[in-house]
C-alpha cells in the first residue's frame, strides 16, 4: 500500500493514499483530541462538539443544508469521537473529491453553534446516552474501563454524563473547538483515485486560515493495581456480560505483535480455542473474543462473553483454564502459523475499500506518530515465535493484574470473592 505524508509550515499534515482507478474516495478530517483531554467537569464535550459541527455554517446555515448536500451526491458521511482523537468523514465517488473536502473543511473551520440547535442537540445526545445504558456489551465496556482507571479522563465515557451535556454552554464549544482544533493537532487523509498534486494544494488553501496555537494537552493515563479487582452492575438482563482484563503496554512497545498472535490464539475467529470451548464444547455463550486494545501511553487486554446466567462461574472458569494453557504449554507449530497468516490475511482483507485504507493510516499517524505499511506490520507478526507467547502469557496473566467487570442480576460482588484469581 502506498502513502505519502505532507506537513504544512502551519503544522497540519496531509496524507495522501492513491488507489488506481478506485471506484471511490474518502477524506477523512482527524482531529488529535478526544475525551482523554477533557476534565471532569467537560466530560463528554469533544463528542457533543463533534455532533454540533453538522448543525450549521455561515455557507450552509442549517443541518438540513449539509446533510442534503451529502445525500445528494450518495456520499457516505458521519463522525465519530474516541479517547485520543475525532473524525469527520465522506466518502464519495472520483468526481465528488472537490465537494467533499469543501464540506467538510466548511463544518471542521466555521461552525455556527446556534444556541437553538445547541439546545435541541443536548437532547438528542442525552438520548443516546439513554441508548447505551440499554445495552449491557456497552455497559459491561463503561463499567469495565471505570473499575481499571476510576477518576480519570479514560475512566469515564466518551459520551459523558446527561448532566454534563445539559450543562454545556455556547462558549464552551467555542473555547474548546479553538483550544483543540488547531493546525498542529489536525489531520487531512484522503484516500482513493484522485490528482496529489491539485488535492495537496487544495487542503493547503483551505485549512490555511487554521490556528497556528498550541492545543491544549492531556493528561497522562495513571496505572496503579496491586491486586484483582471486581465490578459488577446490577440489571435485568437474559444473559450476564463479562470482560476479564488485565493492564498491557502502549501500542508502540516492541511486545505487540507478540501480544496481537496471543489475542488471535485465544479469541479471534471460530477456530480460536475460547470461541472452541465456550461455544463448541460447552455451549455457554454466543460470543467470546480476545483483543489487545492499545493506546498511545497505555494498554488492556480483553477477553469479553455473553454468558448463561446461571452458568457465569463455569464461564469464568473456562476463561481462565485457557489463559492458563497459554502460560503452562508452548502453542504449536500449526496453531502458530495459523493464527500468523489469520492477522496477516485480515490484515490485507481490511484494507480494500477508501475509507479503511484512510482510517488505517490516521490512526497510525495518530497513535503511533508513524504510519507502517501493511506489509511492515505482518512481517513483525511473522517473526513472533512460540517461546515469546508463552513469555509474554506468563508475564500478564497473573492474580495482581486481573479485573473482573459484570453486567447482570449481581447486586454485589459477593460470589466471585475468593473464586477469581490466577494461580
Amino acid at each position: 500500500m502506498k502513502f505519502n505524508k505532507t506537513t504544512l509550515k502551519n503544522g497540519l499534515r496531509i496524507i495522501t493514499v492513491p488507489i488506481t482507478d478506485h471506484p471511490s474516495v474518502t477524506v477523512l478530517i482527524m482531529a488529535e483530541t478526544g475525551s482523554k483531554y477533557e476534565s471532569k467537569e467537560t466530560n463528554g464535550l469533544s463528542h457533543f462538539l463533534e455532533h454540533m459541527l453538522f448543525k450549521g455554517t455561515p455557507k450552509r446555515p442549517n443541518a438540513t443544508d449539509i446533510s442534503r448536500e451529502l445525500d445528494g451526491v450518495g456520499a457516505q458521511y458521519n463522525a465519530f469521537t474516541s479517547n485520543e482523537y475525532t473524525g469527520y468523514y465522506a466518502k464519495v465517488a472520483p468526481h465528488q473529491l472537490n465537494f467533499a473536502l469543501d464540506i467538510l473543511s466548511d463544518i471542521y473551520l466555521n461552525p455556527l453553534f446556534k444556541k437553538e440547535e445547541i439546545e435541541k442537540e443536548k437532547g438528542v445526545v442525552v438520548e443516546e446516552i439513554r441508548m447505551y445504558k440499554d445495552l449491557p456489551q456497552r455497559i459491561v465496556g463503561n463499567v469495565f474501563m471505570e473499575l481499571m482507571y476510576g477518576n480519570q479522563p479514560v475512566g469515564w465515557t466518551i459520551t459523558g454524563s446527561e448532566e454534563n451535556v445539559k450543562s454545556f454552554t455556547r462558549e464552551q464549544l467555542f473555547a474548546y473547538k479553538n483550544s483543540q482544533y488547531v493546525a498542529e493537532s489536525t489531520i487531512v487523509i484522503v484516500a482513493g483515485s484522485f490528482d496529489e498534486a491539485k488535492i495537496i494544494d487544495q487542503v493547503t488553501r483551505s485549512f490555511g486560515t487554521l490556528s497556528l496555537e498550541k492545543k491544549k494537552p492531556k493528561l497522562l493515563v495513571t496505572e496503579s493495581q496491586s491486586a484483582p479487582a471486581i465490578k459488577t452492575y446490577f440489571k435485568e438482563t437474559d444473559q450476564t456480560h463479562l470482560i476479564i482484563g488485565l493492564r498491557t503496554f502502549g501500542i508502540l512497545d516492541p511486545r505487540t505483535p507478540t501480544i496481537n498472535v496471543l489475542a488471535t490464539i485465544l479469541g479471534k475467529g471460530m477456530s480460536s480455542r475460547l470461541f472452541s470451548k465456550m461455544r463448541d464444547q460447552l455451549g455457554i455463550c454466543y460470543y467470546v473474543s480476545a483483543d489487545q486494545d492499545a493506546y498511545i501511553d497505555h494498554g488492556v487486554f480483553e477477553i469479553s462473553a455473553g454468558v448463561d446466567n446461571s452458568r457465569v462461574d463455569e464461564a469464568i472458569k473456562g476463561i481462565m483454564e485457557e489463559c492458563e494453557r497459554l502460560k503452562n504449554e508452548p502453542v504449536s507449530v500449526d496453531e502458530l502459523k495459523k493464527a500468523k497468516d489469520n492477522i496477516s490475511g485480515r490484515t490485507l482483507l481490511e484494507l480494500e475499500t477508501s475509507d479503511a485504507r484512510g482510517e488505517f493510516c490516521a490512526y497510525q499517524e495518530i497513535l503511533k506518530g508513524k504510519i507502517e505499511t501493511p506489509e511492515d506490520i505482518i512481517a513483525r507478526i511473522q517473526i513472533v515465535t512460540a517461546e515469546q507467547i508463552q513469555t509474554l502469557a506468563q508475564e500478564i496473566f497473573v492474580n495482581k493484574n486481573l479485573n473482573l467487570a459484570v453486567v447482570g442480576k449481581f447486586k454485589d460482588d459477593t460470589q466471585f470473592k475468593g473464586y477469581f484469581g490466577f494461580k
